[in-house]
């Protein structure tokens, strides 16, 4: 089940489980992956910026991994492995694509400047890992510090076959959706699949403009399947009701620094895993904090009876 240009719908960031004594929660891990299987996800990305990755052993990743794919042998299962270096990216890679995995997802590093260098960063990855491996492009300026215009993903997807989706996590970016589909419309770029990240803040006209879902981790993935099945029954205005309920939630959740606390926070809360514990270096959530987002809860479940937990 490799990744190709049908990928659409919800791939949920997942986060890496752990108990309170820093190991990871294998438990949770299943309950987890059975919940986005439950929610109608249509792929799923593990390892990703959120599941922690950078602070887990390469055997521990590997374990990760495997234990997602075969709990989730019916969808398409993503591999972050971003790496310094290609032959931790290499190893990585080869391991999680033998045990079954979709494709893996590759971020820019912070040095790269140039188009020629971003180009020629992509290139080379897609040798080292092998050319028969599909291969996410994360577009994440905010974070890596790496700016990939319209026309530089243009040429990248039109000369390197094994990029096979763009999670597009630009801000602000809906220009760059309608640019892309532009190519595409005119026949200058293959058709490629562009799934949302940034907590879905902007997914609502992401969508409108062009998108074909989201690729984020927000607390609420059922959610986000929802609205992408209203509005494709045509409900447009329901979907965004049910957005627009969210969004207070999707905003707190993607602060940065704690961010992934909140998240893993309401996923305890909502009995999804056992604990909301991170590896350090890890944000917290302080008593106000933990205030506003029960709150937050509150408000919402006055629409959505999901969040009376």
């Amino acid at each position: 089940m490799l990744l190709d240009h049908r990928a659409r719908g919800v791939f949920p960031i997942a986060p890496t489980p752990f108990l309170d004594d820093g190991t990871i929660d294998t438990a949770s891990i299943d309950r987890l992956t059975d919940f986005y299987l439950e929610c109608g996800s249509t792929g799923l990305t593990v390892l990703g910026l959120l599941g922690e990755a950078p602070k887990l052993e390469h055997k521990e990743a590997v374990a990760v991994a495997a234990q997602m794919i075969r709990r989730a042998s019916s969808i398409p299962v993503v591999v972050g492995v971003t790496a310094p270096g290609f032959a931790a990216m290499r190893a990585l890679t080869r391991e999680v694509m033998d045990l079954g995995a979709a494709g893996v997802m590759i971020a820019p590093p912070n040095t790269l400047r140039t188009d020629e260098q971003i180009f020629g960063y992509y290139r080379q990855a897609a040798q080292a890992i092998g050319t028969d491996v599909p291969i996410v492009v994360q577009d994440y300026p905010q974070v890596f510090q790496v700016q990939m215009s319209p026309t530089l993903l243009r040429r990248m997807f039109q000369e390197i076959d094994s990029l096979a989706m763009l999670k597009h996590e630009d801000w602000p970016g809906l220009d760059k959706i309608s640019t892309l589909r532009g190519y595409e419309r005119d026949g200058s770029m293959r058709r490629i699949p562009i799934l949302c990240g940034n907590n879905g803040v902007f997914l609502d006209y992401e969508i409108a403009r062009g998108a074909d879902g989201a690729n984020t981790g927000y607390c609420f993935p059922d959610m986000l399947c929802e609205f992408l099945a209203l509005r494709e029954r045509g409900e447009a205005e329901a979907a965004q009701d049910l957005f627009d309920a969210h969004l207070p939630l999707i905003r707190y959740e993607q602060q940065p620094g704690v961010g992934l606390a909140v998240r893993k926070h309401v996923m305890m809360r909502r009995g999804l895993i056992a604990s909301a514990a991170q590896r350090m270096p890890a944000g917290t959530l302080n008593a106000s904090s933990r205030n506003e987002v029960e709150h937050l809860l509150q408000r919402l479940a006055r629409k959505d009876p999901r969040a009376r937990i």
